[in-house]
């Protein structure tokens, strides 16, 4: 067996240490007081405290996180099952049963992802003032599913064409219709391309800021648009920002971590072996 060069590990293990070294310190300077995080240079070993995240969670302003993070979780959970239902019978439809001129059809999903996002910005917030649905999680999740669905549906497109027609064909001649062979065949087949899916539109519904900051106010704030609260005329709170960016970054982390096995195993469908 060719034995791989060492040094290309070395650079690998560099790359990842200077990725994750900001994260790191930002969890480290959650755990500093607002003295030594501002202290310039930063202070690495000044003494830990808690402050930041009781500052965090209203302990001098009463104000609490806790509505802007379910607002978050709401609008995450729910644009991402919506996405899912709407993205594995058209995947079904462009990679298993191919309708007739698929590759446009692909090609106007994508072209759906090349318009900027401020550029709609007007008209989907005159959409939801004449609608009524301004400072509601509800459209939110409709708003979040729209832009997330585009890639939904190329990524499982590439998963689903990795069954084996073998499979379909047996299910076919066994009587199965087609939600029975999307929900028996080919969901328990593309579980890891249905998770890596899930966790990515998971993740650009939670990090979403322009719209949410937008389109929502007291209501339905989320916890993007709650981080921006920090930044005020007083300064910017390093400590008490990092204490919360740690936060609001756990429920991602904690779904990357969870899923990372068939996050991998997705994303490698349809590589070259």
């Amino acid at each position: 067996m060719k034995r791989v060069w060492k040094p290309w590990g070395a650079l690998a293990w560099l790359s990842g240490i200077l990725f994750v070294l900001p994260v790191l310190w930002m969890v480290l300077t959650s755990f500093h007081t607002e003295s030594d995080a501002a202290t310039n240079p930063p202070s690495l070993f000044a003494g830990l405290s808690l402050q930041g995240y009781e500052e965090f969670f209203g302990a001098s302003t009463g104000q609490s996180p806790w509505p802007p993070l379910i607002n978050s979780v709401s609008a995450s959970v729910g644009s991402t099952v919506l996405v899912l239902l709407l993205a594995i019978p058209a995947a079904y439809a462009l990679s298993i049963r191919p309708v007739q001129k698929s590759s446009d059809v692909l090609f106007f999903f994508l072209t759906t992802k090349m318009l900027p996002m401020v550029a709609g910005l007007l008209p989907i917030y005159l959409i939801a003032q004449y609608s009524g649905l301004l400072d509601n999680v509800s459209f939110l999740v409709v708003l979040y599913t729209s832009m997330n669905l585009p890639i939904a549906v190329w990524l499982m497109r590439s998963f689903l064409a990795e069954i084996p027609k073998e499979m379909l064909e047996a299910a076919a001649l066994d009587g199965a219709g087609l939600v029975t062979t999307l929900r028996r065949v080919v969901a328990p087949v593309a579980v890891p391309g249905i998770a890596a899916t899930a966790l990515i539109c998971f993740i650009f519904s939670w990090n979403e800021l322009l719209f949410a900051r937008v389109l929502t106010g007291v209501v339905a704030g989320t916890a993007p648009v709650f981080l921006t609260g920090f930044v005020t005329s007083q300064g910017l709170f390093l400590a008490k920002m990092c204490a919360a960016a740690t936060i609001v970054s756990l429920p991602v982390l904690v779904a990357g971590f969870a899923a990372q096995d068939k996050l991998v195993q997705g994303l490698s469908l349809g590589a070259v072996k």
